[in-house]
């Protein structure tokens, strides 16, 4: 199912590079700031996110940015590509917000943009999307993902209230992209080492094998569509965990480059919320 244009899109904020930082061996800060983020509307919630938007090579766009108009008068082969990233923090007095990209050599777009992002360098940005936040009244956490839901994982932990129980889970590929992040508590990520493990195998036995805690929990959990789906059937099928307390999705699908997963993945997430219902 190919995906259908956009209509009516957002105006696109512009902000410019401010600072990059190379945080672990395979993860690259990139903060952005200017007048452009004013009002951007970057809220309470962790798992805020924005659409990159990368100019298509060798296309000059009119000024000022105008992606309606972009989509109206270009062939589509001409529109500027997006990648969707969380905001890993906003600071609303200086008007910057660091995004975190997971970088593997040139491999994707997003990835090695950040790689070599320079000071001042322009980048126009949708949104922000997003929902989720810490539950207060819950009784626990459980927070899981792979290295692409940890900046949501890690605002997450950030944002816990007073004395939470949580249990956070974030596999990655070894101890040299481990971060340091935690609770206002101190409570850490459990981090487990892929290695040359499946992507999301270590997620799925740490998650499946936890003596879960009395109570209602508030879970999220998001990265690798396959991992996602497993432990969706295991939370709602054997640990009963309704669905309003679990914010779960896929981010991207191995073996599917972000266009051919972001033009399916509506469509599977309902296809799999169907199946793994109590009583479907």
């Amino acid at each position: 199912m190919a995906e259908r244009p956009a209509r009516n899109a957002p105006k696109a904020h512009e902000a410019q590079v401010v600072r990059t930082e190379r945080i672990t061996p395979h993860m690259v800060r990139v903060v952005l700031g200017g007048e452009g983020l004013a009002g951007l509307g970057v809220g309470e919630a962790t798992d805020h996110y924005v659409k990159l938007l990368f100019p298509a090579e060798g296309v000059t766009y009119p000024e000022p940015f105008d992606i309606d108009r972009i989509r109206k008068e270009f062939p589509r082969e001409q529109w500027p590509a997006n990648r969707t990233y969380t905001v890993r923090s906003w600071d609303p007095v200086n008007r910057e917000m660091a995004v975190d990209f997971v970088v593997h050599g040139d491999e994707g777009l997003a990835g090695p943009w950040a790689a070599r992002a320079r000071v001042g360098e322009t980048m126009h940005i949708l949104g922000p999307g997003g929902g989720f936040a810490p539950d207060p009244a819950a009784d626990w956490h459980l927070l899981v993902g792979d290295e692409s839901a940890l900046p949501a994982i890690a605002a997450s932990m950030e944002q816990m209230p007073a004395g939470a129980l949580v249990h956070a889970f974030v596999e990655i590929s070894g101890p040299e992209e481990e971060q340091k992040t935690a609770t206002p508590d101190g409570t850490e990520i459990t981090w487990l080492h892929r290695g040359d493990r499946p992507v999301g195998e270590a997620l799925v036995a740490a998650v499946t094998s936890l003596d879960f805690p009395e109570g209602d929990v508030c879970a999220f959990v998001h990265g690798e569509a396959a991992f996602v789906k497993e432990l969706r059937r295991h939370l709602r099928l054997e640990r009963q965990v309704p669905r309003e307390q679990l914010s779960i999705s896929g981010y991207w699908r191995l073996g599917q480059t972000d266009e051919d997963w972001r033009a399916v993945k509506r469509e599977w997430n309902e296809q799999v919320e169907r199946e793994q219902e109590p009583g479907a």
